[in-house]
């Protein structure tokens, strides 16, 4: 973010800042004004297409990420990874969050920001918690965009060349 984007991660939870930088790079904000809506759409915008060689990203806000574990040393950072490539995300990981208190407290930020407007945070989810209340154990998982990979791989720009079997058809021209 400071090396593509001239700002800091704990600089943009100022809201006049925050919205300076959004301005300036030209940004169109669709989404709520929230701190994590604004890192993803200056990371989206500005950082993202950089990442040409592969290059894995870490040290996410906690706010970005509501169903990771925190870091021991670092609890405003959550242990996750994306992986880039060709300008796109290839991959994401991440630690789960299997403390219950930790997970109800992250969901009711979600829902407050989702009463302020933010259409993609989430609501409480009483039935997770009380699951996580009974116990989970340490887990993880990693997502890969085989699609994106081979996009990568085969040195296409649009998704709809690489899809096995797209969900939309190309329009023919009309006569």
């Amino acid at each position: 973010m400071q090396k593509y984007a001239g700002v800091g991660l704990e600089e943009l939870r100022g809201d006049a800042l925050a919205h300076r930088k959004i301005a300036e790079f030209g940004i169109h904000m669709d989404k709520s004004f929230e701190y994590a809506n604004v890192v993803n759409e200056i990371f989206d915008k500005m950082v993202e297409p950089h990442f040409i060689d592969p290059t894995f990203v870490r040290e996410y806000p906690v706010e970005i990420s509501p169903l990771a574990k925190r870091m021991a040393e670092q609890q405003q950072i959550v242990q996750r990874f994306e992986l880039f490539a060709g300008g796109m995300e290839l991959a994401n990981a991440f630690t789960e969050l299997n403390d219950p208190i930790d997970q109800e407290e992250r969901f009711a930020q979600q829902a407050a920001a989702k009463a302020r407007g933010d259409e993609e945070s989430q609501s409480m989810d009483f039935d997770y918690v009380r699951a996580l209340q009974y116990g989970m154990p340490p887990a993880g998982g990693l997502g890969i965009g085989i699609d994106r990979l081979v996009m990568v791989l085969l040195g296409v720009e649009s998704i709809r060349e690489v899809i096995l079997f797209p969900q939309l058809k190309r329009r023919e021209p009309q006569d």
